[in-house]
């Protein structure tokens, strides 16, 4: 090969190696950013639970009864 076709070879080489890299870094920003989200999901599920038993513990007994026009 010449060169010229040597050099421009050895660019491209450099080239996929630096996206190869590029793109798993990428990937493992994303697996660190589903973790978070996963973690998030639970303690907010969490949270909507604990919210909704405070409610019902602390929400007044309406009683039952018949409205005035019947």
């Amino acid at each position: 090969m010449s060169r010229e076709k040597d050099e421009r070879l050895t660019s491209l080489e450099v080239l996929a190696a630096e996206q190869e890299r590029t793109i798993q870094e990428l990937s493992a920003e994303i697996g660190k950013a589903w973790k978070t989200i996963d973690d998030l999901t639970r303690r907010l599920d969490a949270m909507s639970l604990r919210l909704t038993g405070l409610e019902e513990a602390t929400a007044p007994e309406i009683p039952v009864t018949r409205p005035p026009h019947w």
